[in-house]
């Protein structure tokens, strides 16, 4: 690929730089294409970045791995990574195993011995035994570098500087020159210099100040020597290294046609008394041939166009580009209006991503409400708006059988009751329902949820049910869904039975049900009650049947967000609002606690 991006090109930035992110976005949208980002990993949270395109705010997707988020985005073949120079190593291995195309790394100080392995296996991680591949090896740019950007196309991180300043440098659109440099900062400055003594740059890169970077000088002037669109080359180097030697031989064996216009900076190194290191890992002289000035020289005998300082540069690279259009056909870009970004973009104060109501057919997810009404089943709307998904039928039946178990248990559990008493002090049927809602956490109905989270940690420990069993027992706890105070094994809850056999039918693979199963004849052997109740049930069979569904971003938030208590809330809504409207029908007066069923005292015998 001669060119390193397109208007298409979409990427994958590692590290929330929620800055850097939104200049990617302003330069696309100023470029007038679409959003380039495809999704941010933050191994610390998965809440979405919340971005701007031009005034419309939009939500990025965001993923705790690297794998992850290819997985979910494998068009997006550009990787940026922002990972500290301690952890930028490992970002980059993985990255070139999923063989993203260019990978980008903007941390400085990242150890030598780490850059030259991504090297090697950059160059092995497409190699074939009988087809030479190396065409294809992935692109590092970095370390230490701002990046690259393809005018009009596409820019990484803050490659250009602001969008004042991009657009200055008219990166916005393409132009005719190929620049390669090294320091981050002067290429930006290089982009606003070739804008203006010339048409601007087709593409930049900034390959970095370290001795050891990803990419050389002249792996880029290669493939701007088969881009057609680049017509000139510009070069901007630095003191220290000897790749400027490649150059030089490019350009007298003719591999390099295209003029060259060159200079190496840090002639000013020759007046100091010793040995100077200037900003850069790589920008000391370690012999004469590494001086800026022995470069210059080696440059200009190959035949590169070199200036007598860097003040002349810009004249130079105007003298070239008219000289050059008259021997090249030069497209000039029209001049057009640049779209404008706004000066004051206010976040919104909500976010939502299950519904909306803005078109003329409202939505559920992606999909018109009108068609959930056609298709006159509930339950796939509660699959869209919980998990953002579509289930199986089956996986649909048995929700629905779940909300049948758990909707009612009588009036004298604390949710029934709450409800009742609200309901008869006259409060109306919205204030009683949430009375006997506010009711459910650990000791009623909210032990599903950290049944299934206990039951998945000892799978995941790979544990036996009986050092499971022990476990709990040391620690004095109670095994979250084991128990009932009135059903024993001997009678057992035809509630459970109904279930089990339901999900034994319809689905073979059950590891959590199976080991929970194995944990009751364990805890029933002790005491007939300690059977797997129905929270039991409705944990670890959701864990084997719906967990394994959804989407993997659901996946990952499943214990934290309580959708399985929310589900036992759905179904018991339905029977406390069933007591709330008997009271109402019965007319049922105030209800008061009779005395004689209050143990009065002040904890002790008199």
């Amino acid at each position: 690929m001669n060119t390193l991006f397109t208007r298409t090109t979409t990427a994958i930035i590692y590290g929330r730089k929620s800055v850097s992110i939104q200049r990617m976005l302003d330069f696309d949208y100023i470029a007038e294409r679409s959003p380039s980002v495809a999704a941010i990993i933050d191994p610390t949270s998965r809440s979405p970045e919340r971005v701007f395109f031009g005034k419309k705010e939009f939500l990025l997707p965001v993923y705790c791995s690297l794998i992850e988020a290819h997985s979910s985005h494998p068009d997006a073949d550009v990787l940026v990574n922002f990972a500290s120079m301690r952890s930028a190593g490992a970002v980059v291995l993985d990255g070139i195993d999923l063989r993203f195309r260019v990978i980008a790394t903007i941390a400085e100080g990242v150890p030598e011995r780490d850059v030259r392995m991504w090297i090697q296996k950059a160059k092995k991680s497409w190699c074939h035994p009988e087809k030479n591949f190396s065409h294809h090896d992935t692109i590092l740019i970095g370390p230490a570098t701002v990046g690259a950007v393809t005018a009009g196309a596409f820019r990484i991180g803050d490659t250009g500087g602001s969008n004042e300043h991009l657009t200055q440098s008219n990166l916005h659109r393409p132009g005719c020159v190929g620049y390669v440099g090294k320091s981050g900062g002067l290429s930006n400055e290089m982009y606003r210099i070739i804008a203006e003594n010339s048409s601007g740059i087709v593409e930049g890169v900034a390959i970095g100040g370290d001795r050891y970077p990803g990419s050389h000088l002249m792996d880029h002037l290669r493939r701007f020597e088969k881009n057609p669109a680049i017509k000139m080359h510009v070069v901007l180097s630095e003191i220290g290294g000897r790749e400027e030697e490649d150059i030089a031989r490019a350009i007298q064996k003719k591999e390099i046609k295209k003029p060259l216009i060159a200079w190496v900076s840090g002639t000013s190194a020759s007046h100091f008394p010793k040995d100077v290191q200037f900003g850069h890992a790589g920008a000391w002289a370690a012999s004469t041939a590494e001086t800026a000035e022995a470069k210059n020289v080696l440059l200009r005998d190959a035949g590169a166009l070199v200036p007598k300082n860097f003040e002349e540069f810009p004249a130079l690279i105007e003298k070239t580009f008219q000289k050059t259009k008259k021997t090249s056909i030069i497209e000039l870009m029209r001049k057009k209006k640049v779209p404008t970004i706004p000066e004051i973009r206010k976040h919104s104060h909500l976010q939502c991503t299950i519904s909306d109501d803005r078109a003329e057919d409202a939505l559920y997810g992606n999909k018109p409400i009108a068609s959930f009404i056609k298709e006159g089943a509930l339950l796939p709307v509660l699959a869209k708006l919980w998990w953002k998904t579509t289930l199986h039928k089956n996986t649909l039946a048995y929700l629905e059988m779940i909300l049948c178990a758990v909707a009612d248990h009588g009036p004298a559990v604390a949710g029934a009751h709450n409800a009742i008493v609200t309901a008869t002090a006259g409060k109306d049927s919205i204030d009683a329902l949430c009375s006997g809602l506010l009711t459910i956490g650990p000791r009623f109905g909210g032990a599903v949820d950290s049944a299934a989270r206990s039951f998945a940690d000892a799978i995941d420990r790979d544990i036996s049910p009986q050092d499971f069993v022990d476990e709990m027992k040391k620690k004095n706890e109670r095994i979250p869904g084991i128990g009932h105070k009135v059903k024993t094994v001997h009678h057992p809850d035809t509630r459970v039975k109904e279930l089990l056999a339901y999900v034994k039918k319809h689905w073979k693979n059950l590891p959590h049900t199976t080991y929970a199963l194995q944990v009751e004849k364990i805890t029933t052997g002790k005491k007939p009650n300690l059977i797997l109740n129905v929270d039991g049930t409705i944990a670890v069979t959701l864990l084997d049947i719906l967990l394994p569904d959804l989407p993997k971003e659901i996946q990952k938030t499943f214990f934290d967000a309580g959708y399985l208590n929310g589900l036992f809330a759905l179904g018991r809504s339905i029977g406390i609002l069933g007591h709330v409207f008997d009271q109402k029908r019965l007319n049922a007066p105030l209800y008061r606690h009779p005395t004689e069923d209050i143990l009065y005292g002040e904890g002790g015998l008199d």
